[in-house]
């Protein structure tokens, strides 16, 4: 099944496009933060959400960025969710605190290994085993909007490709209606995904994961150990820029709106950046898409408040 390319649409006509941030950690980090939140509420995202760390280590930080995101600004707000180190009682109850809080959108993870990436997981006596099971909880606990995660490259812990695409079905199965995938650079990979994926009987959006690349060296090792793929032209793209931090954002911005665009071409229109908590490389991408800010300024998340 091949994906349909659609080439003579402008992409300023008809993409859709998610952030993602995360908690921060110092008062610095969350100045980074809401500065990064009131410049990009202006692109009227359809989305944002806000990660969790394995086990609830982030727990706290992650429900008051929530609560100051649906409080204060207009962007709907999701937020992540993982069942690594928690009986299930555990996580209903934070799936009340988030409702609490106006939450009605989850992205159900599994969750990295408490002891970090590249080691073992090992379910918890009592917890759900996996994101599938997750989303059939959250299911049962309410009318929830419930995105799930997809690995274009496949999961660095699945077996096999069929393994990877058979734990999506099930997470579809049991109520998932959206999949976010993991950064890939390889829109020839992801397309042979959707493929993949479409022959399996999956129908949800598969909406790609789009990483503009603030340090090629960070990337590299972080990908190394989730199993996405660094191609040899992004070296080529970036030699000789370690020492002209302005002349890297450019391409860096070039190189993500180039991947959009791309995808775009084949026939995708919802893409889910991954912002770091800073907006100047989100906004430099979208405008090299030639798309204009169309929303509106948070309300008092600036640095200041």
């Amino acid at each position: 099944m091949a994906i349909k390319h659609d080439r003579n649409v402008p992409p300023a006509q008809r993409l859709r496009y998610s952030f993602e941030f995360f908690p921060p950690k110092s008062e610095d980090m969350a100045d980074q933060l809401w500065k990064t939140v009131d410049e990009l509420c202006l692109w009227d995202p359809d989305f944002v959400s806000v990660t969790y760390g394995a086990g609830g280590t982030t727990r706290e930080p992650t429900l008051s960025t929530v609560r100051r995101l649906i409080a204060e600004t207009p962007l709907r707000t999701a937020s992540h969710l993982t069942c690594v180190g928690a009986t299930k009682e555990e996580v209903h109850q934070v799936v009340e605190q988030f409702r609490a809080v106006g939450v009605n959108h989850f992205v159900a993870l599994r969750g990295d290994p408490q002891d970090g990436m590249g080691t073992a997981y090992q379910p918890h006596p009592g917890g759900y085993a996996n994101a599938a099971e997750l989303v059939a909880g959250l299911r049962e606990l309410g009318d929830f909007e419930i995105s799930v995660s997809a690995y274009p490259e496949k999961h660095p812990e699945s077996p096999d490709e069929a393994a990877d695409i058979d734990m999506l079905k099930r997470k579809v199965d049991n109520g998932a209606c959206r999949a976010l995938t993991q950064f890939f650079f390889d829109n020839d990979v992801f397309e042979r995904y959707l493929e993949r994926v479409r022959a399996a009987g999956i129908s949800i959006p598969i909406v790609p994961g789009i990483m503009p690349i603030q340090n090629l060296n960070q990337l590299k090792r972080f990908a190394s150990m989730c199993g996405a793929t660094i191609p040899g032209f992004l070296d080529k793209r970036f030699a000789g820029l370690d020492e002209q931090p302005q002349a890297r954002a450019e391409v860096a911005a070039e190189v993500a709106a180039e991947q959009i665009a791309d995808l775009s071409a084949r026939g995708i229109a919802d893409f889910h950046l991954y912002t770091m908590n800073r907006s100047a490389l989100v906004n430099a991408t979208l405008r090299n898409l030639g798309l204009e800010p169309k929303g509106r300024r948070s309300e008092g998340t600036g640095a200041a408040a």
